[in-house]
């Protein structure tokens, strides 16, 4: 044993609890009773706390030297399973994962992900369902498909849920409608322009402002198109029928290119919804593969995703 390594002491120290004496945990370590005490010691010392009271016949734990234990025996097993992880991720992983996603960002950004990790991983296949309407609110597929994203709140706390990326709304609309309407200075202009917004179970956050000091919600009093789709609202806006609030994930290149205008973004980018992109599954513990594709699209897609930084970097040189 390395009398330096964090974890061996830690296991030393529960083992000598377990056992009871200094001389049980020496015959464990094939170590002395004496060098396990000065073990002990070093550790006391360097905690600067007694963690064990001793007498002739046995060791036991002082009170603080109790609640360390536990969290000793925490650290241990957290470091156990890293060491199983990392094991089986230098094994090359091998299987299918079943991933079901809201199909317009499927198609912009999660297909291009995949296939990167394919590449990466040939061992790997995966079978991706892009659905058209809001993702499986319940998570009733899961165990149908082994991983659901989710956009927006999550609705079920009993499923796991990986954050991938966060998410930001811009207000926006064409060059064409802002030369025809004008451009509204503030958010209180909202209610006088025309718009485009969700049919029926709109976003928690869309048309939600802080204005005058308070949450509010202000949006466009005439909507020329209302759909149950993002993508069809995408099109009203780039036709020039009105003011739309849409996620930076799918309107980023629209923004870039100029066919569609952000408004009120002066000082950059919105600060991010409370709620996110996730990844959800019904067990804490993923197998290899499923893990590594988490990871892969966790660093894929933030803490700042790719579409928010080219805006970001737009909006700096604007």
């Amino acid at each position: 044993m390395q009398a330096d390594s964090l974890t061996q002491q830690f296991r030393l120290y529960l083992d000598v609890l377990e056992t009871g004496s200094f001389s049980a945990a020496a015959r464990l370590y094939g170590l002395t009773p004496s060098a396990v005490a000065r073990r002990i010691d070093a550790l006391e010392a360097s905690l600067h706390c007694q963690l064990v009271s001793r007498s002739t016949h046995s060791v036991k734990p002082t009170s603080a030297g109790q609640a360390f234990a536990e969290r000793a025996r925490r650290i241990v097993q957290e470091m156990q399973l890293a060491r199983a992880e990392m094991t089986s991720l230098q094994t090359a992983p091998q299987g299918r994962i079943r991933i079901d996603a809201p199909a317009p960002f499927g198609r912009r950004h999660l297909a291009p992900a995949l296939a990167e990790f394919l590449q990466a991983y040939p061992g790997v296949d995966i079978q991706l369902r892009l659905i058209d309407s809001f993702v499986d609110l319940q998570g009733e597929h899961l165990g149908e498909v082994d991983l659901i994203l989710r956009i927006g709140p999550l609705a079920d706390t009993r499923l796991v849920a990986t954050p991938l990326a966060p998410m930001v709304r811009v207000v926006c609309a064409s060059p064409a409608y802002l030369e025809r309407r004008g451009v509204p200075r503030s958010v209180a202009e909202l209610p006088d322009h025309e718009g485009l917004d969700w049919d029926g179970l709109a976003p928690p956050h869309a048309w939600r402002f802080e204005h005058d000091g308070k949450r509010q919600h202000l949006r466009p009093r005439r909507l020329r198109m209302i759909a149950n789709n993002a993508e069809a609202l995408l099109s009203g806006a780039l036709a020039g029928l009105g003011v739309a609030h849409l996620p930076t994930w799918l309107i980023s290149d629209h923004l870039l290119r100029g066919d569609l205008l952000p408004l009120f973004c002066e000082e950059g980018l919105p600060a991010p919804e409370a709620s996110g992109i996730y990844a959800l599954r019904l067990t804490r513990e993923a197998d290899s593969r499923r893990r590594l594709l988490l990871e892969f699209l966790k660093n894929r897609f933030g803490p700042v995703p790719p579409w928010d930084q080219a805006l970001q970097n737009g909006l700096a040189m604007g």
